[in-house]
């Protein structure tokens, strides 16, 4: 097909640059630099999908990310396929296929469209009342029909074979939006010699200026000049241009997370180019130079095809070179739909009319459509169109009532008026302002390091946003650091736009059953804003969820201030009192592909593996995952299953010693001359007096008082801890220290350190342990004298430097070997050598957790939920008797938490030794109580000890440990287990072991 509607001699593009792509299977052409959008426009093609709810035929309304209409699938092969893009978004390139959405069998005829015509069965909030009898046909019937009809776009069903890419990167100021604002601002820190980042969605620079066919900067035109300053931007090795990359969401600290589109308008992308690369970019300033957002008006049937914005009208002409018809109407309550039309008249566009809802508008654009003969009909509203699937007329009327007339058009170019973007600005947690004279809401109180400039903050006029803008990027560079100055742009003439209308005109009343369109997505009408008011939604939050107005994938970008001031009428009330709706993260969609990046197959979750790794893996351990961690869990001999291979693991390390592989403990290393102070604050236990090269158990509490963590510390020096945490809990920890010391206690002189991937761990335990790592140590007396249990020193082992801990989660003689990672497996090997000698076996995850329980040892985590306190725990001996003041004392003494009856931690004894309980089982009191039964407790570790020949569990009892001796019961579905009650040490309990 011809393009049809492109116009010799307008708008940038090239027309021998010749383009072919389809839509719908049907073979079109288009122009180099064209998008989707403007290319199906130059082919004459308005109807480019159906809406949401009522299936009702939609065109293209915008030029630019807040489109709602114009979502589009493209696929370039089976396993390359992207629902909902924006078609006013994507670029034109040769072979692009498109297909519409949301349409059986095809887009001219949609049987979907019957739900237009029930459409009194589907007000807003319909899904609250309805599908509720019979209750057995919601899982049969309702869900499968509505989960069928749900959505726009096909998901895709094959994995995606493009790639993505991620970059981390810092400046000192980023700016947000490449228009003239932007640009000027971006000039003004560049020319400071400060690293700048210019970052914008479109695919060049200029923003508003691709159609302000008025503007004039520097002597000459406004492009023009948009172009000359980004070329010059582009030769500054200080400065990072970003465009086709979006800003989608902003936060804490000055981080801007922005999404690159790479290759989606190339026709055969190089296979080494990411499809899309996310920048996170931290900034010591942000410039929010995000421009405004062109309002339509809310009238009848204002979503036919070839109903737009009167500003997409003047890009497609002034741009692309495309004329949206051949006999345009235009309906307006500012003057920026004035430019439009005087620029399509002059490329011999027929404007069959121009009606503002304004009594006497006046200025230039006014009397310029004048002297061109255009007629003009002020105080006067569109009140419906005529068309299907594609606008043919409109119908005004004088807007406080009389005749009608009826005016043939091919389209219809509408504006309301702009709405500052202040998404980004509200996502930085900045409070917006109602400025009450101009009816929009404006950045008001800055939570970061930003400024808003141009129209997102209010400003008219090319002239004050440059300047403003200027103003602000020096500024800003200049609090960043940066010195110097260039000459700011002048701006010789420019455009003027009045302020325009929020909510519904005339025709779209409340005693109205009309569609007048709010939110053109989710199909959101005047009349049902007026419903959710009527309903008792007083809140915008409310009106929002109960109408979904602003909640489809344009995030109510045209939507939201018309059903603000909707709602604002209805219920009589200013609009600040209604309030405004939360501006989340993303501004536009955000591909999974983007976020996800290289995270996915096996690179989904990093694996990390232990020095020692390669060696278990010989030696044919099978490995269990721990979170992220690849462990050990049994080491099999040739015939044994797991449980023959964990018993002999256990015997043997208590007869002669085992070697496991300890590195995955958390590992943090507090110092500074404060070190001891901190250490008394974050755990129960007192740290003060704890002498240089002993050890101590410490356990750490939540604020609530709940035990959150526990681990060995040893005291290096005076000034100098190694904090041991659990696998699970070294980073959380981390953070929870750091959390304070920089919240509540910044007085403190402490440095924190993760050394977790710095020290390799083996862990040697049994009773000839000592005599395993005796001959490989240098420069550390092992005896129980100079060497006591709970000890730690630093030395030599095979060479290399150690820090020793004689410490034990057996219960028997044991030591702990901490060796540089790099060193970790030459170490092992050299240990197992020696361990050969005197019979000792490599143990695995399972073996620990057996031969602890044995011992009555906890696991943070598994023998504690969150809600178990010291006490509860039988921990009582680890927290400090004389202290005052540590994290969680003051929840320690909660009421509830002294409470008698809370759950204990107890041992227990199958009566059946034979027979292992399941972890998790739930114990009763009395099996034979009717169900429900009363749960008094749970199992949280149960396993079978070779060692004790019998098996062992801990549990969380209620009043645990008043019911030591007592008979209970654990119901399982195939019978009831009886157990007794016992202390939670099973084997040594007078812990003669340690040193024997």
């Amino acid at each position: 097909m011809a393009a049809t509607h492109r116009i010799a001699g307008r708008g940038r593009l090239t027309p021998a640059r010749t383009l072919r792509f389809t839509f719908d299977g049907q073979h079109l052409s288009g122009v180099a630099g064209d998008t989707l959008a403007s290319a199906l426009l130059a082919n004459g093609i308005h109807l480019v999908g159906r809406s949401f709810k009522y299936h009702r035929p939609r065109g293209i309304l915008s030029a630019g990310a807040e489109e709602p209409n114009a979502l589009v699938g493209i696929e370039r092969d089976a396993t390359r396929k992207t629902p909902n893009v924006r078609a006013t978004v994507q670029e034109l390139y040769d072979g692009l296929n498109a297909t519409s959405q949301n349409r059986w069998p095809s887009l001219s005829f949609d049987v979907g469209a019957v739900n237009d015509l029930a459409s009194p069965m589907f007000s807003a909030g319909f899904y609250y009342k309805t599908f509720m009898w019979p209750k057995a046909a919601w899982k049969s019937f309702y869900e499968p029909k509505i989960r069928a009809a749900a959505g726009l776009g096909v998901a895709p069903d094959q994995p995606d074979s493009d790639h993505y890419s991620s970059r981390f990167e810092h400046c000192e100021v980023l700016v947000l939006g490449g228009g003239a604002a932007g640009i000027a601002a971006a000039l003004a820190a560049a020319e400071t010699g400060v690293r700048v980042i210019l970052a914008d969605e479109q695919a060049e620079f200029g923003g508003s200026l691709r159609f302000e066919a008025g503007a004039a900067i520097d002597g000459t035109d406004g492009w023009s000049w948009a172009q000359a300053a980004v070329a010059k931007l582009a030769a500054m090795d200080n400065v990072r241009l970003l465009s086709r990359t979006t800003a989608f969401g902003y936060y804490a600290q000055n981080f801007v997370g922005l999404v690159e589109r790479v290759t989606d308008h190339l026709a055969t992308p190089e296979r080494d180019l990411p499809r899309e690369r996310l920048w996170q970019v931290r900034a010591k300033r942000v410039v929010l130079a995000t421009g405004a957002i062109e309002r339509h008006m809310v009238f009848a049937d204002n979503d036919r095809p070839g109903v737009m914005l009167a500003s997409a009208a003047r890009t497609y002409l002034n741009h692309y070179g495309v004329a949206v018809g051949k006999n345009v109407g235009v309906y307006t309550a500012n003057d920026s739909a004035y430019a439009a039309a005087l620029d399509l008249k002059k490329a011999g566009v027929n404007i069959a009319a121009i009606v503002d809802l304004r009594d006497n508008p006046s200025g230039p654009p006014v009397e310029e459509a004048r002297a061109l003969g255009i007629e003009i009909n002020h105080g006067r509203a569109v009140i419906r169109t005529g068309g299907r699937l594609r606008v043919s007329s409109m119908t005004i009327q004088p807007k406080n009532g009389g005749g009608e007339r009826t005016i043939p058009v091919d389209a219809l170019l509408m504006s309301a008026g702009w709405t500052p973007s202040v998404h980004l600005f509200s996502q930085s947690r900045g409070k917006v302002a109602f400025d009450e004279e101009t009816k929009r809401f404006l950045p008001g109180t800055y939570a970061q390091d930003c400024v808003s400039v141009g129209a997102c903050n209010g400003t008219d006029g090319l002239a004050a946003s440059v300047d403003e803008a200027y103003a602000a990027g020096a500024k800003a560079a200049r609090e960043a650091g940066g010195s110097g100055r260039g000459s700011k742009p002048k701006v010789e003439a420019s455009e003027s736009w009045s302020r325009g209308m929020l909510g519904a005109g005339p025709g779209a009343g409340p005693d109205t059953t009309v569609k007048a369109f709010v939110d053109f997505q989710n199909d959101v009408t005047a009349k049902d804003i007026r419903l959710a008011v009527r309903e008792g939604m007083r809140s915008i939050e409310h009106v929002k969820r109960f109408t979904t107005n602003g909640m489809a994938t344009d995030q109510g970008k045209t939507s939201n201030m018309h059903g603000l001031a909707i709602a604002a009428e209805t219920l009589d009330k200013p609009i600040p009192q209604v309030g405004l709706t939360t501006f989340r993260a993303p501004y536009t969609p955000v591909t999974f592909g983007s976020i996800v990046n290289h995270g996915r197959g096996v690179l989904f979750d990093p694996t990390r593996k232990t020095p020692m790794h390669g060696w278990a893996e010989a030696q044919g351990a099978v490995f269990e995952d721990v979170g992220q961690w690849k462990r050990a869990w049994y080491f099999p001999m040739a015939g044994e299953d797991m449980h023959a291979a964990v018993n002999r693991e256990c015997v043997t390390v208590r007869k002669s010693a085992g070697m496991f592989d300890a590195s995955t403990l958390g590992k943090i290393e507090v110092v500074g001359p404060d070190a001891a102070k901190f250490m008394e604050l974050l755990y129960t236990n007192p740290w003060e007096k704890l002498e240089v090269g002993r050890c101590r158990y410490g356990i750490m509490l939540r604020e609530d008082g709940f035990i959150y963590d526990d681990g060995v510390v040893g005291r290096l020096a005076a000034d100098r801890f190694h904090v041991t945490t659990t696998t699970g809990g070294a980073a959380r920890v981390m953070n929870h220290m750091e959390d304070y010391l920089q919240t509540e206690f910044p007085h403190l002189d402490v440095w924190l350190t993760s050394v977790s991937e710095q020290w390799a761990v083996i862990a040697v335990q049994g009773p000839n342990s000592r005599k395993i790592i005796e001959p490989l140590v240098e420069g550390i007396d092992l005896s129980d004298e100079a060497m006591p249990h709970m000890s730690v020193r630093e030395g030599k082992i095979c060479g290399v430097p150690t820090r020793l801990f004689r410490m034990s989660f057996t219960g028997d003689r044991g030591f702990e070997v901490n060796v540089p990672a790099d060193y970790g497996r030459a170490v092992w090997e050299a240990l197992w050598a020696e361990g050969q000698k005197h019979g000792a076996c490599a143990y695995g995850t399972e073996a620990m957790h057996v031969l602890r329980a044995e011992k009555g040892y906890i696991i943070v985590g598994q023998d504690t939920d969150g809600t178990v306190t010291c006490n509860d725990a039988g921990l009582d001996w680890a927290v400090g008797k004389k202290k005052t003041d540590f994290v969680g004392i003051r929840g320690m003494a909660r009421p509830d938490l002294l409470a008698k009856g809370r759950k204990q931690l107890v041992g227990l004894k199958t009566k059946d030794p034979k027979v292992v309980l399941e972890e998790g089982a739930q114990i009763v009191a009395d099996p034979r109580q009717p169900i429900p039964m009363k749960m008094i407790g749970h199992v949280t570790s149960s396993y079978w000890s070779e060692n004790c020949g019998r098996s062992i569990a801990l549990a969380l009892v209620a009043g645990g440990r008043d019911r030591i001796g007592q008979t209970l019961y654990v119901p399982m579905p195939d019978r009831v287990i009886e157990v007794e009650v016992t202390g939670t040490v099973f084997f040594d309990e007078k812990g003669e072991r340690l040193n024997g």
